[in-house]
């Protein structure tokens, strides 16, 4: 009987120790989804007022934040925004490396991005009509654009925002 008494209390342990692990998994799970303040993008909206994105898909204004620039999906209307600022095309395939190594430092310095400028990222294997217009032969190039969408300059590349900022007219 001793043994049977063992048995159920090593089993029940055993359950709870499951229910702990699991419980625990998900409450991490849950906080790493939720974006920090470190990890909010910075933007600023068409009139200029710097806003933080939040995660509810909602912006606020930011009476502390810095105005900083854009690293988002091309969109042929944003093109416009080189009026009062700077626009570059960001020709990316998912499986270049050179274009994963620049994705992933934009993505860590997007408060680094200077106010008023669009970096736009387009899918270099799908964009075949914007890669005709600049004559665009390889992945991982960039194309600076007017507010007309007239090439400004192009070049190809870069790895860090620190070496892309520098072929900017």
């Amino acid at each position: 009987m001793t043994y049977k008494n063992n048995e159920r209390g090593s089993a029940t342990i055993a359950l709870i120790i499951l229910a702990v692990v699991v419980v625990g998994g998900a409450l991490l799970f849950s906080r790493s989804s939720e974006p920090t303040a470190s990890q909010s993008a910075i933007q600023a909206d068409p009139s200029g007022q710097a806003v933080t994105e939040i995660s509810q898909g909602g912006a606020v204004p930011s009476a502390t934040a810095t105005a900083a620039g854009t690293y988002e999906p091309y969109d042929a209307s944003k093109i416009a925004r080189a009026a009062n600022g700077k626009v570059v095309i960001f020709f990316h395939a998912s499986w270049c490396p050179t274009c994963r190594a620049l994705d992933s430092d934009l993505k860590a310095n997007l408060d680094k991005i200077p106010a008023n400028m669009s970096i736009l990222n387009v899918d270099y294997d799908t964009a075949t009509a914007l890669k005709q217009k600049y004559g665009v032969t390889s992945q991982s190039t960039h194309v600076q654009v007017d507010a007309q969408g007239n090439l400004i300059t192009k070049w190809s590349g870069s790895v860090t925002l620190a070496e892309f900022l520098t072929h900017i007219k």
